[in-house]
């Protein structure tokens, strides 16, 4: 009973956030599964390391899609997407941790980025 309750507490939640909260969330989430592969490959945890690296692909292949064409940023963010979307497949091809390592802070400031534009939408609101 209690697990029903959560689910629908977490849909409620999703339902009330604003397109740039979810946003966040989901940039959260590519986060925290680029440092999981990350955890994953250096303890040789392969199937871990490619599940993650699959669900950071996901997201990203997300972000691409729901992306507005009619504003010129959008064909920027189409480009860098599929940037992390390459490099991400190589890096699980060959199991990189260096690469990983490389990337990770790219998404993570991209990250950064978004969260700093949000508050400041916020803050004008």
């Amino acid at each position: 009973m209690e697990a029903q309750g959560y689910q629908q507490y977490k849909q409620q939640s999703v339902n009330t956030m604003t397109p740039g909260e979810l946003l966040i969330v989901l940039y959260d989430e590519l986060v925290k599964r680029a440092a999981r592969a990350d955890l994953a490959l250096e303890r040789e945890d392969y199937p871990l390391f490619e599940a993650s690296m699959d669900r950071c692909v996901d997201i990203l292949h997300y972000l691409d899609d729901t992306l507005d064409r009619q504003y010129p940023i959008s064909g920027e963010l189409h480009r860098l997407y599929d940037f992390f979307c390459y490099d991400f497949s190589r890096v699980k091809a060959g199991r990189n941790r260096e690469e990983l390592g490389k990337l990770r802070p790219m998404i993570a400031d991209l990250r950064e980025s978004f969260r700093s534009a949000e508050k400041a939408t916020a803050a004008t609101r």
